[in-house]
Protein backbone atom coordinates (compact mmCIF):
# COMPACT_ATOMS: atom_id res chain seq x y z
CA UNK A 1 0.00 0.00 0.00
CA UNK A 2 1.23 3.61 -0.46
CA UNK A 3 -0.37 6.68 -0.43
CA UNK A 4 -0.99 9.56 -3.42
CA UNK A 5 -1.51 12.96 -3.05
CA UNK A 6 -4.65 14.44 -4.80
CA UNK A 7 -6.24 18.25 -5.47
CA UNK A 8 -9.64 19.61 -6.39
CA UNK A 9 -10.29 21.54 -9.42
CA UNK A 10 -13.52 22.66 -10.41
CA UNK A 11 -14.83 20.19 -7.95
CA UNK A 12 -13.08 16.91 -9.10
CA UNK A 13 -10.39 15.21 -7.57
CA UNK A 14 -7.47 14.74 -9.55
CA UNK A 15 -4.03 12.90 -8.90
CA UNK A 16 -0.62 12.22 -10.63
CA UNK A 17 1.83 8.65 -10.58
CA UNK A 18 3.48 10.03 -7.37
CA UNK A 19 2.74 7.41 -4.48
CA UNK A 20 4.26 7.95 -1.06
CA UNK A 21 4.77 5.43 1.78
CA UNK A 22 2.99 6.92 4.66
CA UNK A 23 0.12 9.19 4.96
CA UNK A 24 1.97 12.21 6.38
CA UNK A 25 4.08 12.44 2.88
CA UNK A 26 1.20 12.74 0.58
CA UNK A 27 -0.85 15.51 2.98
CA UNK A 28 2.45 17.18 2.64
CA UNK A 29 3.11 16.71 -0.87
CA UNK A 30 -0.73 18.36 -1.17
CA UNK A 31 -0.03 21.63 0.68
CA UNK A 32 2.73 22.10 -0.85
CA UNK A 33 1.13 21.94 -4.59
CA UNK A 34 -1.68 24.29 -3.10
CA UNK A 35 1.10 26.66 -1.90
CA UNK A 36 2.66 27.38 -5.58
CA UNK A 37 -0.48 26.87 -7.62
CA UNK A 38 -3.56 28.92 -7.76
CA UNK A 39 -6.35 26.72 -9.37
CA UNK A 40 -6.55 23.77 -6.63
CA UNK A 41 -8.71 24.82 -4.04
CA UNK A 42 -8.13 21.28 -1.58
CA UNK A 43 -5.82 18.55 -1.32
CA UNK A 44 -6.06 15.57 -0.06
CA UNK A 45 -4.33 11.72 0.61
CA UNK A 46 -5.75 8.52 -0.82
CA UNK A 47 -4.94 5.33 -0.42
CA UNK A 48 -3.10 3.89 -3.33
CA UNK A 49 -1.99 0.54 -4.72
CA UNK A 50 0.51 1.83 -6.79
CA UNK A 51 4.52 1.27 -5.76
CA UNK A 52 5.82 3.85 -3.60
CA UNK A 53 8.03 5.75 -6.17
CA UNK A 54 8.88 9.46 -3.97
CA UNK A 55 9.55 10.41 -0.55
CA UNK A 56 9.83 13.99 1.13
CA UNK A 57 13.55 13.93 2.92
CA UNK A 58 13.51 17.15 4.55
CA UNK A 59 11.01 18.91 3.30
CA UNK A 60 12.64 18.06 -0.54
CA UNK A 61 10.50 15.37 -2.81
CA UNK A 62 12.89 12.98 -4.27
CA UNK A 63 12.54 10.22 -6.33
CA UNK A 64 12.75 6.63 -5.12
CA UNK A 65 13.65 2.92 -6.67
CA UNK A 66 11.32 1.72 -4.02
CA UNK A 67 10.69 2.27 -0.10
CA UNK A 68 8.89 -0.63 1.16
CA UNK A 69 8.46 0.29 5.15
CA UNK A 70 7.62 3.82 5.49
CA UNK A 71 11.12 4.34 7.44
CA UNK A 72 13.37 6.00 5.06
Amino acid sequence: MSWKMEVQVDGKWSGNGIAFATKKEAELAGQDLLGRWFVPTASRAVESDQPVNYEIVDGVQRRVEEVTDGSQ
